[in-house]
């Protein structure tokens, strides 16, 4: 596959992160089937798993892609099995088959043995819903509602790759819950609706994730990977050329204080200046990777449970930086999108969904209508 012509292009991503540490983290016998939709025609697919935050090797039995109701067996280093070490990944061979543009196919694997179920992303939107199912059901054309389940919880696999026309490209929006929730999805909608057919968009979100901190207690570390450990391990991706971030939120919210929570120490709030200096690493390493980097505002919280003065003040002050700063190809400004215009601090009742820090589906899909044409066309 040296075809000048061609490239491999990222149709469909997700980032890797902690799972929630509950007794029941090991899973056994089961099939996880996660729908891709592929923006681009191509000839051949790869896959990426990774185990990026397990503490043990899991093994996957078997593999498929299922096109049009038939299934076409993943091998590695020509093998069915993989096994992937902790902290470690593993691409497929290329699997030659025609994928169409604007068609969506399913990805199935089979994890036979008990497989700690540590590496994973809560991710949801209108193309974001897998399944589950018990037994290998890997070449099953339809679960058995008696024996499967949906989630939104993907494990494991983290891209989908075609080999496609070297005029597709792939832009990688980064973040929080925020982007692990709908607006990515409604962005690869935009693209389809107002006909940007060689982009698509590949998400790497993982809530509660900080740019600055991490917890190292089994009672949070499901919040996330700081930066450093994310941002060079979930934004190279095949095809890419363009980071559109949106994180910090959770730097200016998440410290309480001892007294209200051991976890959370008001030492954990950065400066502005620090918090500046995590976007700029940001910016560093994108810019390394060749990348044009876009910054998206953040978001108006006021009515969320830590709201106060202070915080309301660190947050301008980060956008402001953000639409000041040279140092970036543009931004997206999030906060002037869905902020209430007669009460910036908070976003406009319909776009919030209640919490005060979440948009509703319609907040959702006005940030997908901000992102600049110059982003995705």
């Amino acid at each position: 596959m040296n075809n000048p012509s061609k490239h491999w292009a990222a149709v469909w991503g997700n980032a890797v992160s902690v799972a929630e540490n509950r007794p029941e983290t090991y899973s056994k016998n089961i099939t996880l089937r996660y729908p891709i939709y592929s923006h681009f025609e191509g000839s051949a697919v790869r896959l990426t798993f990774d185990n990026y935050c397990g503490t043990d090797a899991i093994t996957i039995a078997k593999t498929t892609v299922m096109i049009d109701d038939k299934f076409y067996t993943v091998l590695f280093d020509g093998k069915e099995s993989v096994t992937i070490p902790a902290g470690e990944n593993a691409v497929s061979d290329p699997l030659e088959c025609h994928i169409a543009a604007k068609r969506t196919f399913n990805v199935s694997f089979y994890l036979e043995d008990f497989t700690q179920m540590r590496s994973v992303v809560f991710t949801k939107g209108p193309l974001s819903v897998g399944s589950y199912a018990l037994g290998n059901q890997t070449e099953t054309i339809l679960f058995d509602m008696w024996r499967s389940r949906t989630t939104h919880y993907f494990y494991f696999l983290s891209n989908v790759s075609v080999y496609t026309e070297s005029k597709n490209r792939a832009v990688v929006v980064y973040g929080d819950s925020i982007t692990a929730q709908d607006w990515p999805d409604y962005l690869a909608m935009r693209c389809i609706d107002e006909g940007y057919n060689n982009t698509s968009i590949i998400r790497r979100a993982t809530s509660g994730s900080r740019i600055l901190r991490e917890y190292d207690c089994i009672v949070y570390e499901s919040y996330g990977l700081k930066g450093e450990k994310r941002f060079g391990h979930e934004v190279p991706t095949d095809g890419a050329d363009t980071v559109l971030i949106q994180q910090g939120i959770n730097d200016i919210i998440h410290p309480v204080g001892t007294e209200v929570n051991p976890y959370r120490p008001m030492s954990d709030l950065p400066t502005i200046e620090e918090l500046i200096d995590g976007m700029k690493y940001y910016i560093n390493l994108a810019r390394s990777y060749g990348y044009k980097v876009y910054v998206g505002t953040l978001l108006p919280v006021e009515g969320w449970r830590t709201y106060a003065d202070f915080r309301e003040e660190m947050r301008n002050q980060f956008n402001n930086w953000i639409r000041t700063t040279d140092l970036i190809d543009g931004y997206v400004d999030f906060d002037k999108a869905l902020a209430d215009p007669e009460r910036p601090t908070a976003m406009l009742e319909k776009y919030d969904s209640g919490d005060h820090l979440h948009p509703s589906a319609m907040g959702y899909k006005a940030m997908a209508d901000a992102v600049l044409r110059e982003i995705i066309e």
